[in-house]
């Protein structure tokens, strides 16, 4: 236990790195999200095309390629904000793809009666959705974006490879230093994620029941 208790500063320190990169690019995923979900339940059909090209894009290409893309390629061409935001930005911009699926299911959900209602008293399409819609739709995905949220957790992972010292890339360092307490050391990462996956169902499981009430 030794690798664990006299590194715990460190250890805390790369846990929450991952929780930074899980909240910035959960934040960046959330709000490009939404919005290529909307695009997708529109009723102009290039923003209906240009979404469904994006979900494709972004859900068939691997995240550690598309972070080396953003990592190494957007420097190229001028474009760096820094290690962390550059990498914030390919895992947001890629778990937007899952996002924009569970809005839009969640639009889909909601009776068609009720657009029809708001356009009936005059709401324009992006009014409907903002003040009608998505506020119905996001009460019923919440379970699958706490889950999408929940591999997002996960995903931060691959940002040790980019120097990033998050949880895993202390796990690392630990690995070196103390090669007989590896097991203690994996276990001891491992329920670090745990805890942090478990808040978010917590999280996810008391939202969905205080609006499964109001519903």
């Amino acid at each position: 236990m030794e690798a664990l208790t006299e590194n715990w500063e460190l250890i805390l320190k790369g846990f929450w790195e991952t929780i930074k990169l899980l909240l910035v690019s959960g934040g960046i995923a959330l709000v490009i999200g939404t919005v290529v979900g909307v695009a997708r339940v529109s009723p102009v059909s290039i923003l209906r095309r240009a979404a469904v090209g994006y979900v494709t894009l972004f859900r068939n290409t691997p995240l550690l390629v598309l972070i080396i893309l953003t990592y190494y390629g957007l420097p190229e061409i001028g474009i760096d904000f820094g290690f962390f935001v550059m990498i914030t930005m390919a895992m947001g911009t890629y778990t937007a793809a899952f996002v924009a699926e569970c809005i839009r299911s969640g639009v889909n959900g909601i009776g068609l009666g009720q657009a029809e209602a708001a356009r009936s008293i005059g709401m324009p399409f992006g009014t409907t959705m903002t003040q009608v819609i998505l506020p119905q739709a996001f009460r019923y995905v919440v379970p699958p974006l706490a889950s999408v949220f929940i591999a997002l957790t996960k995903n931060t992972s691959l940002a040790f490879a980019f120097g990033i010292t998050e949880a895993t890339f202390r796990s690392k360092d630990l690995l070196k230093d103390y090669p007989g307490d590896r097991y203690v050391i994996f276990l001891g990462i491992a329920l670090g994620y745990v805890i942090i996956v478990e808040l978010i169902s917590f999280g996810a499981n008391r939202l969905e029941r205080r609006w499964a009430v109001s519903r």
